[in-house]
């Protein structure tokens, strides 16, 4: 019961974090400038583009954080013995394929 009251916490390096933090960045910069495109009336084939790209963009954030989750989180607790992280994860990827 004690895993369940207790607060999950991931363990990103500095470097991971500044990566992705960076990415974000980028994708927040994408959306703006699809707003303005709206305000603007662009092409909606141009908005549709750019609006790819940016989901390409969130995609590969989510990658890599599952990469590392497998690779740290989800690995770490299989060791303790926590098998509930398993269907856990199976609700993270359907989520991710709900795309």
């Amino acid at each position: 019961m004690e895993k369940e009251t207790q607060c999950r916490k991931s363990h990103h390096s500095e470097a991971s974090k500044k990566d992705l933090t960076t990415r974000l960045n980028r994708v927040e910069g994408q959306i703006r400038g699809i707003k303005g495109m709206i305000a603007n009336d662009v092409y909606c084939d141009d908005i549709i583009t750019q609006l790819a790209a940016s989901q390409a963009a969130l995609n590969s954030v989510a990658r890599i954080l599952l990469d590392g989750h497998l690779k740290s989180c989800v690995k770490e607790r299989l060791l303790e013995g926590d098998d509930e992280v398993l269907d856990e994860l199976v609700v993270t990827i359907q989520k991710l394929m709900r795309k």
